[in-house]
């Protein structure tokens, strides 16, 4: 891997750290001032305090434990990235402790490797559940 793939595998390993440890304080920086999370089933949160609610949310209700598997990080064109992930793992619910398999594998694009993070403007992100394209290319998806 070169310096900028090596980045994004570094933010992606610095994001599966924040989801097990359930702490929005960690994946807040991973985030553009305009960066949007869409987690499957819900509505997506648009910008920061938004995200930080969402993030809450999601670690009031669930204990993440996932493994991420960086299946691969290519540099397409100086300063963008493609990067395909996998995860696996378990969804614990807190309410009643019921654990169910955790499982997705996403697809980023990313520009702009000294502050790399998953923002519209800077990082597209598709899911087997959600999409979000650069704004820039396809129109607005606030």
């Amino acid at each position: 891997m070169n310096a900028n793939e090596e980045a994004v595998a570094a933010v992606l390993a610095k994001y599966e750290a924040a989801l097990n440890a359930s702490d929005t304080d960690a994946v807040m920086p991973l985030y553009a001032e305009d960066g949007v999370f869409m987690p499957p089933y819900s509505q997506s949160a648009v910008g920061a305090a938004a995200l930080r609610k969402a993030y809450a949310a999601v670690f009031q209700a669930i204990t993440l434990s996932v493994k991420f598997n960086v299946a691969e990080v290519v540099e397409m064109a100086p300063g963008w990235v493609f990067a395909r992930t996998d995860s696996a793992g378990t969804t614990t619910n807190r309410a009643t402790g019921a654990k169910s398999a955790e499982g997705m594998t996403v697809q980023w694009l990313g520009h702009d490797f000294n502050g790399f993070y998953f923002g519209r403007k800077r990082c597209s992100i598709c899911s087997t559940q959600r999409a979000l394209s650069d704004p820039s290319a396809v129109g607005d998806v606030s």
